[in-house]
């Protein structure tokens, strides 16, 4: 039995079933709206993502804040005190400064857990493309992979993780600077989606506008065909940003297209969500 906890954060969109089943441990995250702070965890606790939603549809902001190392401490120590090990998948460096915290809690940590290996892994990875890494991961880890071999296995794997994403609401990425104004209303007047992407170094990047929703969903399911080479074995991740029935929509012609095994569909919460705002759709998998 391997005596060690895979943790991750609240980033990972992963469902609240998977978390428990597989014994996850997510860190929560904060977000911020009109100066009230909450903590999203997977069970939705302090906020429902529906909720977090219609709070966006009525025009309100919300930002978002890195874990602190109070927030590490906090849970790792809970964790060690257990006398288990600790391998930790944090959200993309390319993306936040929340790996760079985990590294600062682990050295201040190992200091009084010297007896305990605890390990933090850049995904590179955002939303449900950091979700399937973890997802993957503990099931390599139910295969009887050490804390070590997994590790190995994580950083030989980010890579290959694919993420595609449509997103609907342009106004969230123009307050994100990812667009600007013109382009923002341009892309309104002509139903153009944006089709964004993550690099190497973990970061996000637009890759394609595509006319009209049906087609853009069309787009991601091209690129899942075209670097699915495995399709009996694959899982999917499909997410959504309180858009379940398009999601449904791209799950049933995945599986209609027999291109995955397994697909899983997954809520994107409010730490991502903040920064892509309603409507978006999300595919992940992972390339070999």
């Amino acid at each position: 039995m391997q005596n060690y906890i895979i943790a991750t954060d609240a980033t990972c969109d992963l469902p609240l079933e998977i978390i428990q089943k597989l014994g996850i441990v997510v860190m929560p995250m904060e977000f911020i709206i009109e100066e009230n702070t909450y903590n999203h965890y997977p069970d939705e606790r302090e906020m429902r993502i529906k909720d977090f939603y219609n709070q966006l549809a009525l025009g309100k902001i919300s930002t978002t804040t890195q874990i602190n190392l109070y927030a590490y401490d906090s849970v790792f120590s809970e964790i060690l005190d257990q006398g288990k090990d600790i391998l930790y998948i944090s959200f993309s460096s390319g993306l936040s400064g929340t790996f760079n915290a985990s590294l600062l809690a682990v050295n201040e940590l190992k200091e009084n857990y010297s007896d305990r290996k605890i390990i933090s892994v850049d995904s590179l990875c955002a939303s449900i493309g950091e979700g399937l890494l973890v997802y993957l991961a503990a099931l390599k880890k139910e295969e009887g992979y050490s804390i070590e071999q997994l590790k190995e296995w994580i950083e030989n794997n980010r890579s290959n993780i694919n993420h595609w994403f449509v997103v609907n609401d342009l106004e969230n990425l123009k307050r994100g600077g990812r667009i600007n104004a013109i382009q923002a209303s341009v892309g309104n007047v002509l139903n153009l989606k944006p089709i964004l992407s993550v690099d190497e170094e973990g970061k996000l990047i637009s890759v394609a506008k595509v006319r009209g929703k049906k087609k853009s969903y069309q787009y991601l399911l091209e690129k899942l065909e075209e670097g699915n080479n495995d399709k009996e074995n694959h899982t999917v991740l499909v997410g959504h940003a309180d858009n379940e029935e398009d999601a449904n929509y791209v799950k049933a012609s995945i599986l209609e297209k027999k291109l995955a095994k397994e697909v899983i569909e997954c809520n994107i919460g409010p730490i991502i969500g903040s920064h892509t705002g309603r409507g978006m759709i999300a595919l992940t998998f992972l390339n070999q």
